[in-house]
Parts: structure tokens; C-alpha cells; sequence
């Protein structure tokens, strides 16, 4: 069953010149991208993508990272995408994440861990909706 999910190429994968390293591995799998678009995002728009952590002891600083620099937004399409592309993206923790994961090969640590991919079919439609209105 072909499904859409939302991904965050973050501003530390941005800034390590990681995109197309991460947006290759995605296409390998088979996953087509629908829609993508570089941005800075502000405040408002991470409160509303993280509405569930923004009261979190860690948000502030998830927060200022989020934006802190470019992002890439970006819908992918394809079979079971939302549970391929989070087993794709490896562990939360980049330091714990298995090798051969976006994750575990790529990231440095914990808080910037590269990519963020929505973690539900109900989050992929918020999460859709928030990033790419209309689509």
C-alpha cells in the first residue's frame, strides 16, 4: 500500500553538506520524492510540528536548533514509507543507531541526529498538512 510521510533533513545534515548523500539513499530504496523545498523555519512552525514537546524540559533547545539554520522539507511516496523511512533513519540517538542507518552512519549524537520522519500515519497527515498545505 503506496503511502506518503513527511521528512526533515535538518539543519545540521544542511550544513554538513549531507542532503544529497541522504536524499540518494531514500530514491535507492524505491521511495519517490513528491514534493521538497529548502526553508528556515520559524518559532511558530516548530511549536506547531512539535506540539507534543514544546512544554519538554528539552524543547528550547530542539527549538533553536530546528531554527536555527536551512532545512529540507520533503514528501516521499512508496510502499509502507512511514515505517521504511524510520527504519531507514536508524535510532533517535545517532549514537546508538545501527550502522548502515541514516543515523548510524551519519549522525554525531542525540540532538542533531540529521533527519526527522513522521512516526505515524495520523502524525504524517498533521505533520503533511503543517509542512505542505493543499499537496
Amino acid at each position: 500500500m503506496s503511502e506518503r510521510t513527511l521528512v526533515l533533513i535538518k539543519p545540521d545534515a544542511v550544513r554538513r553538506g549531507l542532503i544529497g548523500q541522504i536524499l540518494a539513499r531514500y530514491e535507492r530504496k524505491g521511495l519517490s520524492i513528491v514534493a521538497m523545498d529548502q526553508r528556515t523555519i520559524d518559532p511558530t512552525l516548530s511549536d506547531a510540528h512539535y506540539a507534543e514537546h514544546v512544554e519538554k524540559p528539552f524543547y528550547p533547545a530542539l527549538r533553536e536548533f530546528v531554527t536555527g539554520g536551512p532545512l529540507v522539507a520533503l514528501v516521499l511516496e512508496g510502499d509502507q514509507a512511514i515505517d521504511v523511512v524510520r527504519a531507514m533513519n536508524g535510532a533517535t540517538d545517532g549514537r546508538k543507531a545501527a550502522p548502515g542507518t541514516i543515523r548510524g552512519d551519519l549522525a554525531l549524537s542525540n540532538s542533531e541526529n540529521l533527519v526527522h520522519a513522521s512516526d505515524s500515519a495520523d502524525a504524517a497527515k498533521r505533520e503533511l498538512d503543517l509542512w505542505f498545505p493543499g499537496l
